[in-house]
């Protein structure tokens, strides 16, 4: 009988649990219900995927996730593991008989989207079967304060009441704030769990924002100067995702577009180009990613800002899933709040909400949006920002984000805040930002002289400062609570809690300037590791093996070995299968499968 230790190598290829792995397994094997909060590419799947083989039974796993489903599925049976899933991609006569193999017990981890939960047939199958764990992915699903809440997933409690017995309940997601967290172990009726989160950081990634004046300029000039790299280029509209492609593709890029405006057909074949590196860069709207397990993303660009830090985190978190360093860059532009603050306002998406329901809903979103406007503006460390969000405590300087690698010098701005907080007092509160800075510029607008503001106290008194200047001073009073947007569709601009101190000169205010536009340049990390003493001609001869053995057997190339894996065969030539099974990743399924043609290709470089 094998232990979790040898199983993990077998199947997996791993020598060692990653941070968090083993104790949540241990708990699931315990029999006791688990909840993991961890980042992407941290092993959440393992957490799950290995108790499923050690237990007596079936481990189901909810996901709304199709992608996710398929990869999964194809990823086991490289591992030697049975799996299966039952999701709308499979015909009926398909359907059915993946059900009659499963009630012959043929799989031990089935892959289910939460609408099938609850088919009569589905239902059957539970009945005729032991479930051993319902496993629920991307839990945060479940919360209508999660930024993904899915109606689908409230019945999934309704579910495990049906079943004969109450099997192992566990539950896993990359992003949770402390209120999601509560609304999942509350929602899902979890019995004294064990609850563990890990933590968000993810070292290896590299977060940058930028507010260009021309974002494909910098898009093309990142791809120049990363040849070779895959990534995801995300944008908030189909409209701009055609362009941006289109652009690329005349340009000579290797790119393909992924929106819910194309043909089932097409985006499935997108995604397999993308997976499959015939296209290593992708265009997508945020329909795009979720499920996808693609290891070798080494860049996540965001075209445009989302309307969330979840969704940031769990988009950019697509980057680096195989610990090597990966870059995250956001260009920002005042024309992404409008657009975000329009799809949040029109968003009709869970017909099954009550429109009070709906409405709460959309404060949220309003609120969180404002959050994530934050992040695009503070000159403060970028992954200390995001990590305060979910409520985790960081040194506040990383060395390895935009705004720490940037010179910044402290200006005193309580002047120029006085005058700001003065000017919206004196015009009452009565309206938006723009307004506020034409006034204090000293702008000859028609609103202006339709709102009698030409005659205002502090009209023109920043003349002598750009807009763009003044724009960030607002931005920071934002941040710093000065100054309140309320959450109307109009969005004025009123006093905040702190701003009567500061007026009635009772404190001062500085805040980080740039003193330079660029960047300085991320800093060469001492010492080399195992991967980067890598052979970069074995290295591409070994990706093409990869590529033609994956092809053969229609699986992605990283599910034969990712490029982590692939970098350590080069640097430690293994040269039999003792030392090939060292490789970290390398299992005995796969190398009964893959191990000889790559020991063979090693010895003739």
């Amino acid at each position: 009988m094998y232990d979790k230790i040898q199983l993990l190598k077998k199947y997996f290829g791993y020598d060692a649990f990653r941070e968090g792995q083993e104790l949540l397994i241990d708990s699931i094997l315990a029999g006791k219900d688990t909840f993991g909060i961890m980042p992407t590419g941290a092993g959440k799947s393992i957490c799950y995927q290995l108790p499923g083989v050690m237990m007596e039974g079936v481990t189901l796993v909810i996901t709304p996730l199709i992608s996710l489903m398929k990869d999964q599925v194809a990823a086991l049976k490289e591992a030697g593991i049975r799996g299966a899933y039952f999701n709308s991609s499979l015909t009926p006569g398909q359907y059915r008989k993946a059900l009659e193999y499963a009630k012959q017990g043929t799989y031990k981890i089935i892959y289910v989207a939460p609408e099938r939960l609850m088919n009569r047939e589905f239902l059957d199958f539970t009945r005729a079967v032991r479930i051993a764990m319902v496993t629920v992915d991307e839990a945060h699903c479940v919360s209508q304060w999660g930024q993904d809440f899915r109606p689908s997933y409230l019945k999934i409690l309704e579910f495990v009441e049906q079943l004969p017995y109450r099997p192992v309940i566990s539950a896993f997601t990359a992003t949770a704030t402390k209120q999601v967290r509560e609304d999942v172990i509350r929602i899902l009726k979890l019995e004294e769990p064990t609850v563990l989160t890990t933590g968000f950081d993810r070292k290896n990634l590299f977060f940058s924002v930028q507010k260009p004046g021309n974002k494909y300029r910098v898009v093309k000039n990142y791809i120049d100067t990363h040849p070779g790299k895959s990534g995801i280029i995300y944008c908030l509209t189909r409209k701009l995702v055609e362009e941006v492609c289109q652009r690329l593709n005349e340009d000579g890029v290797e790119a393909t577009r992924y929106h819910a405006g194309l043909s089932d057909e097409e985006r499935r074949q997108n995604q397999d180009d993308f997976i499959y590196d015939i296209k290593p860069v992708m265009v997508a709207t945020n329909a795009f990613g979720m499920g996808i397990d693609k290891s070798n993303v080494n860049f996540v660009i965001h075209y445009n800002m989302p309307k969330n830090i979840e969704s940031y985190y769990q988009e950019a978190g697509r980057a680096g899933r195989d610990g090597e360093k990966a870059d995250c860059v956001l260009l920002y532009g005042g024309k992404d709040v409008i657009t975000n603050q329009f799809f949040i306002e029109k968003d009709n998406e869970n017909e099954e909400l009550e429109d009070e329901e709906r409405e709460l809903i959309r404060q949220r979103d309003r609120i969180r949006l404002k959050k994530m406007t934050f992040y695009c503006h503070t000159n403060e460390c970028l992954r200390n920002y995001i990590l305060g969000y979910f409520g985790e405590k960081s040194p506040g300087y990383c060395g390895n984000c935009g705004n720490c690698l940037t010179q910044f010098e402290e200006k005193d701005i309580t002047a120029e805040t006085r005058r700001f907080l003065g000017c919206v007092d004196s015009s009452g509160q009565r309206y938006g930002l723009n307004v506020i800075i034409d006034t204090l510029h000293g702008s000859d607008t028609e609103k202006i002289r339709r709102y009698y503001l030409d005659e205002n106290d502090y009209y023109g008194m920043e003349s002598d400062k750009s807009v763009h200047y003044l724009r960030k001073i607002a931005d920071y009073l934002l941040m710093k609570e000065y100054l309140i947007q309320t959450d109307d569709r109009y969005s004025i601009l009123q006093l905040g809690p702190k701003a009567a101190a500061l007026m009635a000169g009772k404190e001062t205010l500085t805040m980080k300037i740039a003193k330079e536009k660029e960047p300085a340049a991320r800093p060469a990390k001492s010492g080399q590791n195992v991967r980067d003493a890598a052979d970069p001609l074995l290295f591409e001869a070994l990706r093409a093996l990869r590529l033609r053995l994956a092809r053969a057997r229609s699986v992605p190339p990283y599910v034969v070995f990712t490029d982590k894996t692939l970098k350590e065969m080069c640097a430690l030539r293994p040269k039999n299968k003792a030392e090939m099974l060292r490789i970290s990743g390398v299992g005995e399924t796969k190398f009964k499968k893959y191990g000889e043609a790559f020991l063979e290709e090693i010895n003739k470089n």
